[in-house]
């Protein structure tokens, strides 16, 4: 691993009251990189992050921040270079948001902790970037765990750090503001060469934004690589010891398990229009099974993870008779049939044949 990362460690073990939770820890980051840590609940994840801020007390090994040790480094030295958003809460009494998000500009007002015009100027251009300018004046104490988590961002931002580290930073986030929180870390590591050290726990999110994914696994660290190294289906179900359902690697995201028991739906689908039918279907708990699917069609992966059965064809190839005699064969046990597709071409041409025969049975029903 060596000298050529930004911050990286050496045979660190962390732990709590001098008893190792996790032991020779190797992990590493460079500027303009975003490393993101997933595992299950209690996993360390969090220790981890504790222990590189020096909340925690290392059991052992060293950590080097821009190539010295973390050690050897001032208090000062370390925040001009590493902003810290931790899950804890700070509960400051009588400080407004602007206030909050200021003292990201201690490290830089020398011994009397005055805040130049400058440092108010920065204050305000880091409120305006996460979208929390209106709250300027507000009580930090008064206002949403949402807004605290953006306006803690903020703050970090505000100590113009070289490496970042969050933990669980979009849990309190609705959706509109995980994605603003995101976009503004995304922007942040490639404009301004940042690197980024955080923990989640929505995959989704880990897939898409991370350079790197270390995987811990309780008293290890299971797997290191890129996303799409890590995120594979079997891989994932193994990490989170998945009993029930399963982990769709094409969407990152979770699948409650198919219903169980003989189809009583038929759903004609491809495109993508069979999809929110699957779902409907499965929430209701019905049965269903759905074709003729083409293994490269978008409705094909999730048609996996919620029909009861699937009847498919390769990628690329034709439907046959046989294929539409087996789909025959199926609608004929079943009570209903919806049809999700409205367009044919000439490698599903066949599936008219398909609608044909289930209208002749009467069983063709609204899919709306």
């Amino acid at each position: 691993m060596g000298d050529s990362f930004y911050f990286y460690t050496e045979q660190m073990s962390v732990g709590y009251d001098g008893k190792p939770l996790i032991e020779n820890i190797r992990m590493a980051v460079n500027r303009g990189e975003i490393l993101t840590l997933i595992g299950p609940n209690g996993a360390g994840k969090s220790t981890i992050l504790k222990s590189i801020t020096r909340q925690l007390k290392l059991i052992a090994g060293t950590v080097y921040l821009d190539f010295r040790k973390m050690q050897d480094m001032t208090g000062n030295e370390i925040a001009k270079k590493q902003a810290v958003v931790l899950t804890s809460r700070i509960n400051p009494e009588m400080m407004t948001c602007a206030d909050v998000v200021s003292t990201g500009r201690y490290p830089y007002t020398g011994a009397l902790g005055l805040l130049s015009e400058k440092d108010w100027e920065i204050t305000d251009a880091c409120l305006k970037l996460v979208h929390a300018f209106d709250i300027r004046d507000r009580d930090f104490g008064a206002i949403s765990d949402g807004q605290k988590q953006r306006i803690l961002l903020a703050r970090a931002i505000c100590q113009e750090p070289e490496l970042i580290i969050l933990d669980e930073p979009t849990s309190f986030l609705d959706i509109r503001h995980k994605l603003v929180f995101l976009e503004i870390l995304r922007k942040m590591v490639k404009e301004q060469n940042v690197a980024v050290i955080m923990s989640l726990h929505e995959l989704d999110l880990a897939q898409k934004i991370s350079d790197r994914i270390m995987c811990v696994a309780g008293d290890h660290i299971d797997r290191c690589g890129n996303p799409e190294e890590i995120f594979e289906a079997d891989y994932i179900r193994s990490l989170y010891g998945m009993e029930t359902g399963s982990y769709d690697a094409l969407f990152g995201c979770m699948e409650l398990p198919p219903t169980e028991g003989e189809s009583r739906i038929f759903v004609i689908a491809g495109g993508g229009s069979g999809i929110p039918v699957y779902r409907r279907l499965q929430r209701d708990r019905i049965p269903f099974t759905t074709g003729i699917l083409s293994e490269n069609d978008i409705d094909y992966e999730a048609a996996c993870h919620l029909a009861t059965s699937v009847i498919s064809i390769p990628a690329f190839a034709q439907i046959g008779d046989s294929d539409i005699e087996k789909a025959k064969k199926i609608i004929d046990r079943c009570t209903d049939v919806i049809v999700t597709v409205s367009q044919f071409g000439e490698a599903n041409e066949k599936i008219k044949e398909l609608i044909r025969y289930a209208g002749e049975q009467g069983k063709i029903k609204d899919g709306t």
